[in-house]
């Protein structure tokens, strides 16, 4: 934000956008997408944007890696021989003492 700042200070001073970008020490098409995304924004505002950002990306690392697990655990239990047996339900149950499945530990 102090750079495209600093850009807006040197045009207004009469240098051109390439002028002012090669001063700052960037390209003019990286002058370009500064203005693009933060133009009009002032510093609070853009940094709550660059965190949310950051957030956003961290959450989908996080969620990717869920989705990994989760085929992971899939592919192991495809392979994995699941033990399902009745159990009776206790006396004077809601379920009217029917049996319920259970799925067993897999081994």
């Amino acid at each position: 934000m102090r750079k495209l700042s600093r850009a807006d200070e040197l045009i207004a001073a009469g240098k051109t956008g390439e002028e002012a970008a090669a001063e700052l020490g960037v390209s003019a098409a990286t002058m370009y997408n500064w203005r693009r995304q933060y133009g009009g924004v002032d510093t609070d505002a853009a940094k709550e944007l660059k965190e949310l950002h950051e957030q956003n990306a961290r959450l989908k690392r996080l969620l990717a890696d869920a989705e990994l697990e989760k085929d992971a655990l899939r592919e192991i239990a495809k392979d994995a021989p699941i033990d399902v047996k009745p159990t009776i339900q206790a006396r004077g149950s809601r379920f009217g003492g029917l049996g319920t499945l259970r799925v067993r530990d897999i081994a």
